[in-house]
C-alpha cells in the first residue's frame, strides 16, 4: 500500500455487518462527510438504535446508504464547523453502542469513546498514535509490523472525546451519553440482560465474538470444555485471560 509522503493520517475500519450488505461498497465506513467548507471521513464501532427516529425528527436526507452508522455523518453535516463541539452535539443524540472515529481534512483527529472499547497508544520517541478496539487487536497488529518502540497507553473514558491534532497535541472535551435500553443485539452489556436460552447466548457469542478479535473456533474450544457462556462472555472483554485459558486447555489436549 503505497501513502503519499505529506500523509500523517490514516483510518481504517473493518466491518461487522448490522445493517446494510457490506457487498455493496457505499455501506461500508469509514464514510466520507462535508461540514461547512470542511471534509472528513468517519468509522463507527458499534449499533446504533435510533437511527430512523433522528432521520426523521431532522429531516436528514434520504440516501442509498443502509448502515445505520452513517446518521452520525448527517447529523455532523448539519454543522457549520467540524470541532469538539459539533461532535459532542452529534455524540448526546444518538442511541446505542458506539466509538466513533473521526478525521478532518486538516489530519485532526477525533476520537469519541461511547460504551464499546477503544485501545489509544503513543510512541513518543517516534512521533505517533495508533488505536484499535481492543488491547489484544492493537498488540497483535504492532507484533505484526515489528512496531517495538517504546509506548504507553493512553487512557480514554467513557463519554469522552479526544481530539489529536497534526502536530500531536492531545486535548479531551466531555459529553453525556443517552440513556438505552440494553438490548442482546449490544454485547458490550450482555451482563445486563436477562438470559433464558444457553442456545441463544452460545448463538450470540459465536456472532460477536469476532469484534473482540476472537475466532469462532476459540468459542467452540471452551464450549467444548465445559466453559460456561458467561465465563466466555468475561474472556472476550480480556485478551490477555482468553490467551491464558487457550494456552492452559491446548496443553491439556
Amino acid at each position: 500500500m503505497y501513502f503519499p509522503k505529506e500523509t500523517k493520517a490514516v483510518m481504517g475500519h473493518t466491518r461487522m455487518t448490522t445493517q446494510g450488505s457490506e457487498k455493496y461498497n457505499y455501506n461500508n465506513h469509514p464514510f466520507e462527510g462535508h461540514c461547512g467548507t470542511e471534509a472528513f471521513a468517519l468509522a463507527h464501532n458499534g449499533v446504533l438504535y435510533n437511527d430512523a427516529e433522528l432521520q426523521k425528527k431532522y429531516c436528514l436526507p434520504k440516501t442509498a446508504i443502509e448502515t445505520d452508522s452513517y446518521v452520525a455523518v448527517q447529523l455532523l453535516e448539519q454543522e457549520n464547523r467540524l470541532n469538539a463541539k459539533s461532535i459532542k452535539k452529534m455524540a448526546e443524540l444518538v442511541e446505542g453502542s458506539f466509538v466513533f472515529t473521526i478525521l478532518r481534512n486538516d489530519n485532526t483527529l477525533f476520537l469519541v469513546r461511547g460504551n464499546n472499547p477503544l485501545t489509544l497508544y503513543h510512541f513518543p520517541k517516534l512521533g505517533i498514535y495508533v488505536y484499535a478496539s481492543t488491547k489484544g487487536i492493537l498488540d497483535n497488529a504492532l507484533q505484526k509490523v515489528n512496531l517495538s518502540d517504546r509506548c504507553y497507553e493512553v487512557d480514554v473514558s467513557e463519554g469522552e472525546i479526544v481530539e489529536i491534532t497534526p502536530d500531536g497535541k492531545l486535548s479531551r472535551n466531555a459529553f453525556t451519553m443517552q440513556d438505552y435500553i440494553h438490548t442482546m443485539y449490544n454485547p458490550y452489556n450482555w451482563n445486563h440482560v436477562d438470559w433464558y436460552e444457553s442456545d441463544e447466548q452460545e448463538e450470540l457469542l459465536l456472532e460477536y465474538c469476532s469484534m473482540f478479535g476472537v475466532p469462532e473456533e476459540d468459542v467452540y474450544l471452551l464450549l467444548d470444555y465445559g466453559y460456561a457462556p458467561d465465563e466466555i462472555e468475561e474472556l472476550l472483554m480480556d485478551a490477555e485471560a482468553m490467551e491464558e485459558a487457550k494456552t492452559l486447555l491446548q496443553c491439556e489436549a
